[in-house]
């Protein structure tokens, strides 16, 4: 499963798994953690608790020390022998992304089950504490979970005031997927000034049709980096789209952008580039000029925070769509 797709799972299942941790947390500080989803096993390394890991689902990458840990299948097809051998006193799943019959079976065999969402960018820092509740390590989990919000509230006063600008986010092309204003990317879109011409649909991760994204005309396109170099070449069927006409189709990098961790503070940034530059576009575009073919290819030029303090994320565009 990519990671776009991921997104998509993550829309389908959102009314999966909905229980509260609370009773998982009654017994105390647990030591022998077992993760059902990458973007918990990053949450448990952002509060420095990789110690604590036994082992984790499929699909769980980051960071590079996820590589030494046992695999126990992933949400939808759990290995019983290869945990009952790991002995975890917890698993962690995740709320919009674990089927409810997976967590109910891991209950009826004895398991401790502790319930994590992240379905929007205020549940991160939120998560970041319950999990550090969970493994006794509160005072980590509470400075990853500021930092976090400082970071993300210095985005996005860094972008206060910018022109409005209409976005369509491509989850996937066949079927066309996108999200809706709940979902966390469309939280960074609003971020950087964008507005999510889905964002009134109905489901984290709805369905849309062609036509749809034809009538409501969005300035900019965007997808990971997962939709590979073709990821819009489906739109070249209609060129007056806008973004068509103003060469503003981006690519963003999938590893940050597909899991809700903190490192969507780097995807955050790196959106942020591509809006600032789409409304470059848009105004050459429309003051009677060509529009870029690529993004600017100084970041720097716009400062922005990440995790680390560095500059990442540069977005990669397309040739712009012959008018």
């Amino acid at each position: 499963m990519t990671r776009a797709l991921a997104l998509v799972w993550l829309g389908l299942l959102a009314s999966g798994c909905s229980e509260s941790s609370q009773d998982a947390a009654a017994g105390g500080v647990y030591q022998r953690v077992v993760t059902l989803a990458p973007n918990l096993t990053e949450l448990v390394y952002a509060i420095d608790s990789g110690d604590k890991l036994v082992g984790v689902s499929a699909w769980s990458d980051y960071p590079d020390a996820v590589a030494d840990l046992p695999v126990i299948g992933d949400a939808f097809a759990v290995d019983h022998e290869q945990l009952a051998i790991l002995r975890p006193d917890l698993l962690l799943v995740w709320e919009s992304g674990t089927p409810q019959r997976t967590v109910d079976e891991l209950k009826k065999l004895g398991y401790n089950v502790a319930v994590i969402r992240t379905r929007g960018l205020v549940d991160i820092a939120e998560a970041l504490r319950q999990i550090g509740s969970l493994v006794g390590r509160q005072s980590e989990a509470a400075l990853a979970a500021e930092r976090f919000r400082q970071q993300l509230a210095e985005l996005r006063q860094l972008h206060e005031g910018s022109e409005p600008i209409s976005v369509f986010y491509q989850v996937s092309a066949r079927p066309l997927y996108t999200i809706n204003h709940e979902h966390y990317v469309s939280e960074l879109i609003a971020v950087c000034g964008g507005t999510n011409i889905f964002g009134d649909l109905d489901g984290l991760a709805p369905t849309v049709t062609v036509e749809s994204v034809v009538e409501r005309n969005p300035e900019v396109m965007l997808a990971s980096t997962d939709a590979g170099d073709n990821g819009f070449v489906e739109w070249q069927r209609w060129p007056d789209i806008a973004a068509n006409r103003y060469g503003n189709l981006f690519l963003l990098s999938a590893d940050e952008l597909a899991r809700a961790t903190p490192r969507l503070v780097t995807a955050g940034a790196a959106m942020c580039v591509a809006l600032r530059q789409a409304r470059s576009n848009r105004a050459a575009y429309l003051a009677g000029g060509e529009p870029a073919a690529t993004a600017a290819r100084d970041p720097k030029a716009l400062p922005h925070p990440s995790p680390s303090g560095q500059v990442h994320g540069q977005p990669r565009t397309t040739g712009p769509t012959a008018d």
